[in-house]
């Protein structure tokens, strides 16, 4: 886990040497300072000597300097280290989620994945900056304290290594109680991102039904088991500041009682004394910053293991070594194919799935819910893998293709439709970066799209909304569709995207794609038989499997559910659900 972290430092390496290098000579500096001290008590204050006090105040403030120098100089290279890191962990985890499949997404949620990359490495970036500063300077202000203090007077300096041993058992027991709940304290921000992300993308849902008290109260719970968590964890970690200062009261008392006989009994001046006073509080102090450095590593190892977890996910789907870089057609054939999400467990989402489609062909694909329509066409463009069997694609297994090459041959307008913040002619090129504004119109004209873009104030340069909020479902479809066609695809398939318009314009989509692409082959899942009598062909799935596969007068003729659906709709009846 940590080599996997510590490889994201990359151009930051020289940064992460230079800060613990500055660190112990900012600790050198300061270890010497209480030694000159003593210095200017013993010869120079008690012996009356003006000469050596200007002496050595001259060389402490040398040294006080430097050590200034020196503490900044590490501040600076800690903060540039640190932040690199942080930045070059979002990088790399961005990087890493553009290459998983849908499986690979399907583990993770979009609020873990945001609170990884935002509260988890933050925590990261803390916690490496701390260990590049104060885990460095703690541990050799506390070794060259110590050193110096035995100098001094070594049957003093037992009492500080009791101290350390007795303060030490404590915080080893505070940070492994700590880190239990910690690893579940993620958990519940995981949960407070999504209660937040879901509720501000339904926002309209929310006051249509008037569910804001609902809302509230389930972000409220969220945001109380989080408080209740952490909570549980500063309780333990609150035993940290009242153990460290009775470790410091204890040496300081024991150091006034023993120092003063040492004194009385000329075994010790008052210079080195006093000397003792400022190393116990330094080596205090650096046991506070480790048991500091401690409850951070204690936080970040939950983070780290986290991140790492995204940084080790490897795709899925994989090209082959030698893939094929040309579709040659359209045309689709499906050879005893058998899928699940879950493969090994669970039952096939689609079950011995046979299917012939020429190039150019119209196909139809009608089915309730649930039958497993998205599935099938999401195996085309491979955004999937078979569990059994094989599709192919111009007569080749998709699996044998170059992804990048497939996709763009292969064009999805999915049943969830996502436009982007920015203009609609930057929506549009999506679909073809290089597409000419002349070519984003024509598309539209082919979606029927243009139409409502010219009533727009600023036409096709109108500024889209993140989530396309400022148009309805019906023109975020049709610019969806136009945002296909731009790729010129040999398939096109559209899950169940044209749900949110009128049967006229759906009528009209239909028709521009008959004339003006005749030869792209064109899957059309609906809901409304409408939408799919003019198909070449329909596919009427049920259950996972192909329950028929025929043109619109056979399957009247010949299939039950076909025709039960048809005449509930034609009476005007419900959706395709209630007839079936």
């Amino acid at each position: 886990m940590i080599k996997v972290i510590l490889g994201q430092v990359k151009e930051y390496k020289k940064a992460s040497i230079l800060t613990p290098l500055f660190a112990a000579l900012e600790v050198l500096m300061e270890v010497l300072i209480p030694f000159i001290t003593a210095q200017i008590i013993d010869n120079g204050i008690e012996q009356g000597n003006l000469k050596n006090i200007y002496i050595y105040g001259a060389i402490m403030l040398v040294l006080a300097g430097f050590s200034l120098l020196f503490g900044a100089l590490a501040g600076k290279y800690a903060a540039r280290a640190s932040s690199g890191l942080a930045c070059n962990l979002r990088e790399a985890m961005y990087e890493n989620i553009q290459t998983f499949s849908f499986s690979n997404i399907d583990k993770f949620s979009t609020a873990g994945l945001v609170t990884r990359m935002t509260t988890d490495v933050t925590n990261v970036k803390n916690a490496y900056q701390m260990s590049l500063r104060i885990a460095v300077r703690a541990p050799l202000m506390l070794i060259c304290s110590m050193v110096m203090c035995f100098f001094i007077n070594a049957r003093l300096s037992i009492v500080f290594v009791i101290a350390i041993l007795f303060l030490g058992i404590i915080l080893f027991f505070i940070m492994t109680r700590a880190k239990r709940i910690f690893d579940v304290v993620f958990k519940k921000y995981d949960d407070l991102n999504a209660s937040v992300q879901e509720n501000i993308s339904a926002i309209r849902v929310v006051k249509a039904y008037v569910r804001e008290d609902y809302e509230n109260k389930k972000f409220t719970g969220a945001a109380k088991r989080l408080y209740e968590m952490f909570v549980k964890a500063e309780s333990i970690l609150a035993f940290n500041n009242p153990v460290m200062m009775l470790t410091i009261y204890g040496c300081v008392l024991s150091l006034s009682w023993f120092g003063a006989s040492f004194i009385v009994s000329k075994t010790m001046t008052t210079g080195e004394l006093t000397s003792m006073f400022t190393y116990i509080m330094s080596i205090m102090m650096s046991l506070m910053m480790l048991s500091m450095v401690f409850v951070m590593l204690t936080l970040s190892v939950a983070s780290c293991e986290r991140i790492v977890e995204v940084l080790q996910e490897r795709p899925d789907l994989a090209n082959k070594e030698q893939p094929l870089m040309e579709v040659k057609n359209g045309s689709i054939e499906f050879e005893h194919v058998n899928f699940s999400y879950k493969h090994g467990s669970g039952e096939d989402t689609l079950k011995d799935i046979n299917l012939t489609i020429h190039s150019g062909e119209t196909i139809g694909i009608i089915g309730g819910t649930g039958c497993g329509k998205s599935s099938l066409v999401n195996l085309i463009s491979r955004l999937y893998d078979v569990s059994d069997g094989a599709v192919k694609v111009a007569g080749k297994d998709v699996r044998d293709y170059d992804m990048e090459v497939l996709r763009n041959q292969v064009a999805v307008v999915l049943q969830k439709n996502v436009l982007f913040s920015g203009t609609i002619l930057e929506n549009l090129r999506w679909g073809n970066e290089k597409a000419t504004e002349e070519e984003c119109i024509e598309a539209c004209k082919q979606a029927c799209a243009d139409e409502f873009i010219k009533q727009l104030p600023d036409g096709y340069n109108t500024y889209i909304e993140q989530g396309g909020s400022n148009v309805s479902g019906g023109q975020k479809q049709r610019l969806c569709i136009a945002r296909a066609l731009l790729k010129r695809p040999k398939i096109l398939i559209l899950d169940d995207s044209t749900s949110a318009v009128d049967t006229a314009t759906d009528a009209k989509i239909r028709k521009a794609f008959k004339e003006q692409i005749p030869g792209t082959t064109k899957l059309i899942i609906a809901q409304r038989i409408s939408s799919v009598e003019e198909a070449d062909r329909i596919i009427v799935l049920e259950d996972g499997m192909v329950n028929d596969f025929d043109t619109h007068e056979n399957l009247l003729k010949t299939n039950k559910i076909y025709r039960e659906i048809y005449d509930a709709q034609a009476k005007g009846g419900g959706d395709f659900d209630e007839a079936v």
